[in-house]
């Protein structure tokens, strides 16, 4: 991408500031689908920043919403021509989950549970060269290459010199035991583990067995936050066929409250880094 815009972020903006225009203007949802003879469910796309919105959308709203100071206008239209921009992650083709990209880029911070598999943003080459098949099975090679790449670009905010995403990481023990690939690969992939848990703005838990039931067990879940005070927290939670976003507040909350127990039930920052580094070693005793 030539700019630094980044055009996820940018819908999101300009939708939050369109549904702010509908709501100061008394509207549902429904009333502006029916005077612009659209489905109401396009208006929710725009607003939730799910959907490209065009210049003409803009133009249109605005007139719905009576909006008279041209400037306004004039701002809103140029967030829809750069909404259209094309990120960095458009260059690898269809990826099913580029809003999450989009967002996972511009975030300052991110927490997340995982309870089968070492998350994207801390994956060997290797361990991702072996588990996206097995979740993907009818990827084709080069599908699979593709993946892989973003999945490496996207770590670069993990290592970003000035910017580096701030990264909180909740595993289950199932994440270390499950061998993915070859023991080798494992061993490999919680040696690094051990190394980034080093880094000052990474932080890595597990939740070892004995832990008991724990409010992860409903599923694993993301919490993005933003700098900008415009930008809601976001709670993402990944599906097979589509993605969900939670972004009111209650519901982030919640997701909240459970990524704390989460973080309190899990085994201590060194600790988890002593119990990677056992589950490192008995992969490298299995390979001998």
């Amino acid at each position: 991408m030539a700019s630094n815009i980044n055009p996820t972020v940018r819908r999101r903006r300009l939708g939050q500031e369109l549904r702010r225009l509908r709501e100061l203007k008394g509207m549902t949802a429904e009333e502006v689908a029916e005077r612009l003879l659209v489905s109401q469910s396009k208006i929710s796309r725009l607003e939730n920043g799910r959907r490209s919105i065009s210049q003409r959308d803009v133009r249109d709203l605005c007139g719905v919403y009576e909006v008279d100071d041209h400037r306004v206008v004039d701002s809103l239209m140029q967030m829809a021509k750069d909404s259209r921009q094309q990120g960095w992650w458009h260059a690898f083709g269809d990826i099913p989950y580029s809003v999450y990209i989009g967002l996972e880029t511009e975030a300052a911070s991110l927490r997340v549970y995982e309870s089968l598999l070492v998350p994207g943003l801390l994956q060997t080459p290797g361990y991702a060269e072996a588990v996206i098949p097995g979740t993907v099975p009818e990827l084709t090679q080069e599908q699979l290459e593709k993946r892989i790449q973003v999945r490496m670009r996207r770590q670069e905010r993990v290592n970003h010199p000035d910017n580096p995403l701030r990264l909180w990481v909740v595993m289950d023990e199932s994440a270390l035991r499950r061998v993915v690939g070859s023991h080798l690969i494992m061993r490999e992939q919680l040696d690094h583990l051990v190394e980034v848990s080093h880094l000052p703005h990474v932080t890595v838990q597990v939740l070892p067995y004995n832990a008991g039931a724990h409010a992860g067990m409903s599923g694993t879940f993301s919490i993005l936050e933003f700098d900008d005070a415009a930008d809601s927290s976001v709670v993402y939670i990944g599906g097979v066929t589509s993605d969900l976003y939670l972004e009111k507040t209650n519901d982030v909350h919640k997701y909240t409250i459970m990524y704390e127990h989460l973080r309190a039930q899990a085994l201590s920052a060194d600790q988890s880094r002593e119990f990677i580094a056992s589950a490192a070693k008995k992969h490298a005793d299995s390979m001998a």
